[in-house]
């Protein structure tokens, strides 16, 4: 074999190797998620079409936190700090963000329960995290999420003693959505001609 037909081989094989490497990175994010969610790995919540057929005597707290990340200039709160509710029970919480900024600010909500355990059991219904959210300029909204404490959670040997949990939310600002026409916003918030002709 020829110098050059050798180099060409390793050439080959190297850029062979990157591929493989580029697609274990891209795969990497969702295979980790599909983990936490299978898991409830890292407090990762699960997600339920409906809500439990088995409610127990036994009761939880849920306490919410809300936060922002950093360059993400909406306002974000819990409405209420915590509620209690027993195994099985669905819940309904509400949070609120404020965008103050003069342009539509569009957001994304990453999510996960405290303490990591609990995370496999508590189920969410409904949630404003499952989509993207865009706020107008100076809009404010109430943002429902459904969710409850699946009763086997008695039965973890790890989780069966909890008897609070923290769901937190982070916001982060994304891109506005594919075909949102800001030149149609920019119409309709734009100044009108105060003028008129006698």
């Amino acid at each position: 074999m020829t110098a050059p037909d050798a180099n060409r081989r390793t050439a080959v094989r190297l850029l062979a190797v990157i591929a493989v490497m580029i697609g274990l990175t891209a795969a990497a994010v969702p295979l980790y998620s599909l983990f936490c969610r299978v898991t409830g790995f890292g407090g990762t919540t699960n997600v339920a079409e409906s809500g439990s057929d088995v409610i127990l005597d036994r009761t939880v707290t849920v306490r919410f936190d809300a936060n922002i990340a950093a360059g993400m200039p909406w306002e974000f709160r819990p409405v209420e700090r915590s509620m209690e509710i027993r195994l099985g029970e669905t819940g309904l919480a509400f949070y609120e963000a404020y965008n103050p900024t003069d342009r539509p600010v569009a957001g994304q909500a990453s999510y996960n329960v405290t303490p990591y355990d609990a995370g496999y059991y508590f189920s969410k219904i409904e949630c404003f995290c499952f989509t993207e959210q865009v706020l107008m300029p100076g809009e404010r909204v109430q943002m429902p999420v459904s969710f409850f404490v699946d009763p086997e959670l008695v039965d973890d040997p790890e989780a069966g003693e909890t008897r609070e949990i923290t769901l937190s939310y982070t916001f982060y600002e994304i891109d506005l959505p594919d075909g949102f026409d800001l030149a149609s916003l920019d119409a309709a918030t734009a100044p009108t001609d105060a003028r008129t002709d006698d």
